[in-house]
């Protein structure tokens, strides 16, 4: 079956196609990428379809190796240990500065988004709570109101969105996170900057560190 797509950006479309096969696993990490079939798929030649590809390439989604294609990002040890601690303190930062611009409206929008977290949990439902748990953590973002701090984030969490999903399936993970989730929205409730941040902060280390075990116990 075909999908075609029409319009002047064809590269750009092609690449939120990929990016959302990345992002709904339907090509998982490590996949090589079959140029022949997603040219047949869109029903576009090769060249938008390589620029799409240059253009996840900068978003660090895929590789690009010469001679040999192309494949969707599988994150090592090194790049975690590299990324993790980054994301922790900014996302961190994001939290401190929503809690300071935080309204009893929003405060009560976090809540109902927690609350399907906790649903989500109880049907054992993780793609659900993942996509849930994005929303989430993008309202804090916005909560923030710092466009810079935004920025920065948002090119990072495409990168990690390919890490994210993957930890939440490790044994004890999905309740651990709800868990930590919980401590966040304290520090909302109580309307502590100091502790959200470090919460938050803490919500990221352990997803790290989840992930890093994994990998050491698959070596």
């Amino acid at each position: 079956m075909t999908e075609r797509i029409q319009s002047q950006a064809l590269y750009m479309q092609v690449a939120d196609k990929l990016r959302d096969q990345i992002y709904q696993h339907q090509l998982q990490p490590g996949d090589a990428i079959d140029e022949m079939a997603m040219c047949e798929r869109f029903g576009i030649s090769r060249t938008p379809l390589r620029e799409a590809l240059k253009v996840l390439d900068s978003e660090g989604l895929i590789v690009l190796i010469p001679r040999k294609g192309s494949f969707v990002r599988n994150m090592d040890i090194e790049e975690l240990n590299e990324l993790f601690p980054v994301m922790a303190v900014l996302e961190g930062l994001c939290a401190r500065e929503a809690v300071e611009n935080c309204t009893e409206d929003d405060l009560k929008q976090l809540n109902c988004m927690h609350e399907k977290l906790e649903a989500y949990v109880l049907e054992g439902n993780i793609d659900a709570y993942y996509e849930q748990n994005f929303v989430f953590h993008q309202a804090i973002q916005d909560l923030s109101a710092n466009k810079w701090l935004q920025r920065i984030i948002g090119d990072l969490r495409k990168i990690l969105r390919l890490a994210r999903h993957m930890q939440l399936t490790i044994p004890g993970r999905l309740e651990a996170s709800l868990g930590e989730h919980r401590q966040i929205m304290q520090a909302f409730t109580q309307a502590d900057a100091n502790m959200a941040d470090q919460c938050m902060q803490n919500h990221l280390k352990q997803q790290w560190q989840s992930l890093v075990n994994k990998q050491r116990a698959e070596e």
